[in-house]
């Protein structure tokens, strides 16, 4: 084993997912996990497999169509849990069960009400049952950063002893500092020795994940479990461009230690996850917002243009962000130099019906805006490919001038092939547009949030519209997204997306159950 490599452990699409309002569908879980195989990440934990049925397929599906990246699964120490990961992963090329149990005092004696001995027993009769589904076991000690180190071992020596290959040692509820944290990684890490590689699962509950992590790979970790923009469980995870770029950047610091993340990689990365789950990382977010690169002051700005490395550390570029340029293309542009320009841009894995459906959109766009930018393009290809469940597919919007008489809108959608037509009244028009699309749907629906950014400058610039609906009080929000020089007309088609974003989940959310490592 390379004692210098770091490996990389995504959880965005399981530990992400649990993130308030950040459930995201089998279709839309599929595209995140090609993207985190296009990054570099070693291991994707696809999923709680045992959760429900469209958990289940989105692990499998998603262990078909990764080649390069381990998938995952994980399970509580049952033998259903376990049984459901093995079934779910096992058409991957790369195949790993994750199963855990808690061992903190606090942990066993509450929620588990169990002893020490049991509590190992049950640990490996786990493990010993995840190796007849696949070689590659990783066992998580629950709670480890409250849990006491003697005890740790003895499960560690246990589960090492029964088979299992990884060592998760998660601080669950984001409660050491970064000191503590890595006086208890050296001792463990020091006993396992070759035995097993030890990771870190660090919680963001008092900002310092990140820290936490990096303290733990300076003092003997050699994987990371992380996630793209930091999501998680409340306060989130240790943020994986966080952590990979400072290993990356301070090689002072952590000499020949690496990882093998394509780091260009990064920013589209953060960009899709962000618009799948509708949550967008803060301005000043490290490494991905939109602040990261950017210069106001005077000093700095006049550093930077006299020699980059004045204020800045990183090279925009090297994290995927690239300084925006003009497309030059028209409404006679071809077909071929549409597709020329969007591999330039990196997507590489578009199909062709996604290719035809961009074109007709851009070329619609085309004759509405000036100066159609890279930043349209992305947008355009994002939203086709975010958009592929269509139930209901919105095909007209027309609304009446409020401001001279009772708002109205009439609106066209296409369901099982034909095209069903409605007008409805409103207390303004977005009330207007959504009561009737709801009245032609049978669907009522509660709108949460309506976000609207403008995606590029100046008027003619698109509207990018991400709305939060619920339509069921036993289930959570759905996240919709619609794009259109006419806020209104992306207003409804964000109301339709979350619309189908949750008929495609409906079965799944009848059994779902969330668990948390």
């Amino acid at each position: 084993m390379d004692k210098n490599r770091i490996y990389v452990f995504d959880t965005t699409l399981r530990d992400g997912e649990q993130s308030p309002g950040c459930s995201m569908n089998t279709e839309e879980k599929i595209k995140v996990a090609r993207q985190l195989e296009k990054l570099g990440v070693d291991v994707i934990e696809a999923g709680f497999a045992a959760a429900s049925p469209g958990d289940f397929d989105a692990v499998s599906r998603i262990a078909q169509e990764v080649k390069n990246s381990s998938i995952c699964s994980l399970s509580r120490a049952i033998e259903n849990d376990i049984k459901q990961a093995g079934l779910a992963v096992q058409s991957a090329n790369l195949k790993r069960i994750h199963t855990f149990i808690a061992t903190s005092p606090i942990h066993m004696k509450y929620k588990l009400k169990m002893s020490e001995d049991e509590v190992i027993k049950r640990a490996i009769r786990a493990v010993e049952y995840a190796k007849t589904f696949v070689d590659d076991v990783e066992f998580s000690l629950e709670d480890a950063g409250r849990s006491e180190i003697p005890f740790m071992k003895e499960v560690m020596d246990a589960v090492i002893g029964a088979g299992a290959t990884t060592i998760n040692l998660p601080d669950t509820v984001g409660y050491r500092l970064p000191t503590e944290l890595a006086a208890m990684i050296k001792e463990l890490s020091d006993y396992a020795n070759d035995r097993a590689i030890i990771s870190v699962h660090n919680h963001n509950d008092l900002g310092l994940a990140t820290a936490n992590t990096l303290a733990a790979v300076a003092s003997g970790a050699r994987q990371i479990e992380v996630t793209i923009n930091g999501l998680g469980e409340r306060a989130g995870n240790s943020a994986l461009e966080e952590a990979v770029m400072a290993i990356k950047t301070r090689k002072d610091a952590f000499g020949e230690l690496y990882t093998n993340i394509n780091t260009p990689e990064l920013y589209p990365t953060s960009r899709l996850v962000a618009t799948i789950t509708g949550v967008e990382p803060q301005q000043n977010k490290a490494i991905v917002g939109k602040n990261a690169f950017s210069h106001e002051s005077g000093i700095h700005q006049d550093g930077v243009l006299k020699y980059q490395e004045t204020y800045e550390i990183m090279k925009p570029q090297d994290v995927g962000v690239i300084k925006d340029s003009t497309l030059i293309l028209g409404k006679h542009s071809g077909r071929a130099a549409f597709k020329d320009k969007i591999s330039q841009l990196g997507f590489d894995e578009v199909s062709q019906e996604e290719l035809n459906s961009a074109f007709e959109k851009f070329k619609v766009l085309a004759d509405k805006k000036k100066d159609v930018t890279d930043d349209d393009v992305r947008m355009l290809i994002t939203d086709e490919s975010l958009n592929q469940c269509k139930t209901f597919e919105l095909q007209a919007l027309q609304i009446s001038d409020c401001s001279n008489g009772v708002p109205t809108a009439a609106v066209s959608i296409k369901h099982n092939d034909e095209v069903l037509t409605d007008a409805n009244i409103g207390n303004g028009t977005m009330d207007a547009i959504f009561k009737t699309i709801d009245r032609l749907t049978g669907y009522s629906g509660e709108l949460q949030s309506y976000n609207v950014t403008s995606v590029t400058k100046g008027k003619d610039a698109l509207a990018k519209v991400t709305t939060r609906v619920v339509f069921d009080k036993t289930s959570p929000s759905f996240v919709g997204h619609g794009l259109s020089v006419d806020t209104m007309l992306a207003t409804a088609k964000a109301y339709v997306g979350a619309l189908n974003s949750y008929l495609s989940q409906k079965e799944r959310l009848a059994t779902k159950h969330d668990h948390e490592v």
